[in-house]
């Protein structure tokens, strides 16, 4: 690695899309990626090693649980479901030390979906305070910088008698790092930064007040108001642009195995990775065609919420508070690409009438700006899951530019 490159950790890494984001911008060098489900983490090897030249990518990414700090510093041996390892203190020496640590704790205790869909608010998840095992990442490694990732819902989130978000302010200044005053100013929308899909997210950058001083604030200020905004596109990308080139799958009227796995639609000839359509009902693709072709005729009769749900109700014979179905639009950005992809697609209806199907693993990645050259290891559900909880690698490299660009702007590094 060149001497000059940004050493980082990248915690909660998922599949890494932070963290490839982080390598397109050729500043960084990953000098740890820690994730504790098992899917997640044999993609972020396969990714490390064959795309970018890790070749001790195997100990680079720790699968583990970031809750057992100590032993995720020191290193453990014979877990039952996590093996050995000789931990993040041996990479840190190894890397001489750490410039900046990524990431974001799991989202669903904060997000406002999950808090209306659980009995008591998500107050008893223990996700809510993940964020304590991050700061003593930090509090361990001391970087100059951080990069915290997390859903709009955390601006809100109340598990106890105080606000998250004073909590989280109150963690981070005790433990030497600045950030904005209001959080609600660290929101992004990733539309704006050429994402073809509707999603925001807060984007907190912090500095280590000791390295600063009193330019601190005048840093985060212009990470937020001239680093990253100079990143933004002039148009927002469409889900055609995105997508319309892939090959076309069509129904068929037979199940085709495949992969383990089996399909009622046409398999192309074609070496785009990971693009193959879920299987799909009679019923199911009798919806879809109904639904996109509503829309391709312009009679728009099932283009709203009430309608919506009553044609669940008539298709199925059950009741629903949220509307189920949600054809994805060619001439705008999608909707948001969620974990719950896993369970069904049927609020990401392909828009071709023709084709009659939800997205595939491959279609769900463009939308979240992943290359076609990362190829998805795993089963679709753990596919769908690790994409949806991913963060945009498009707009993982803008971050990761303007980083260096405040960093390199207040000589913070060399």
């Amino acid at each position: 690695m060149k001497k000059n490159k940004i050493r980082s950790i990248d915690l909660f890494a998922g599949c890494g899309g932070l963290m490839d984001g982080f390598e397109q911008s050729g500043g960084f060098e990953t000098v740890a990626a820690v994730e504790w489900e098992k899917a997640p983490s044999e993609n972020l090897k396969i990714r490390l090693r064959d795309k970018w030249h890790y070749k001790d990518a195997e100990e680079r990414v720790i699968r583990f649980d970031i809750q057992r700090t100590e032993e995720l510093f020191n290193g453990w041996e014979g877990d039952p479901q996590y093996s050995s390892s000789s931990g993040l203190d041996k990479l840190v020496n190894n890397a001489k030390g750490i410039d900046i640590v990524i990431g974001g704790p799991p989202c669903q205790a904060y997000s406002i979906a999950g808090r209306v869909r659980d009995e008591f608010g998500m107050k008893n998840d223990y996700r809510n305070y993940l964020f304590e095992s991050y700061i003593k990442v930090l509090e361990r490694y001391k970087p100059k910088a951080f990069i915290f990732e997390n859903v709009p819902g955390l601006l809100s989130a109340k598990p106890g008698d105080r606000p998250i978000k004073d909590i989280i302010q109150e963690r981070f200044n005790e433990s030497g790092y600045l950030l904005l005053p209001d959080l609600g100013e660290a929101v992004v929308d990733f539309t704006d930064y050429g994402v073809p899909q509707n999603r925001k997210r807060i984007i907190i950058f912090g500095v280590r007040k000791d390295v600063l001083g009193d330019r601190s604030k005048e840093a985060i200020d212009y990470f937020y108001k001239v680093a990253l905004p100079k990143h933004k596109t002039l148009k927002k990308m469409t889900v055609f642009e995105a997508i319309g080139d892939l090959p076309k799958l069509y129904p068929v009227n037979e199940d085709i195995k495949i992969n383990g796995g089996r399909t009622r639609h046409t398999i192309p000839d074609s070496t785009i990775p990971n693009h193959i359509a879920r299987w799909q009902s009679d019923r199911d693709i009798g919806i879809f065609k109904l639904l996109t072709e509503d829309i391709e005729s312009g009679r728009n009769q099932y283009t709203s919420i009430a309608a919506l749900k009553e044609l669940y109700t008539e298709m199925t014979g059950r009741k629903s508070n949220v509307h189920k179905y949600h054809v994805i639009r060619w001439d705008a950005p999608s909707n948001l690409i969620p974990a719950h992809l896993y369970k069904d697609g049927l609020r990401h209806i392909h828009p071709d009438s023709k084709q009659q199907r939800t997205i595939t693993v491959r279609e769900a990645a463009r939308l979240q700006t992943f290359s076609d050259d990362y190829v998805f290891t795993g089963s679709n559900m753990e596919l769908y899951k690790m994409i949806g909880n991913a963060v945009p690698p498009l707009f993982a490299k803008c971050c990761a530019e303007a980083v260096i660009d405040t960093l390199e702007t207040f000589e913070i590094i060399g």
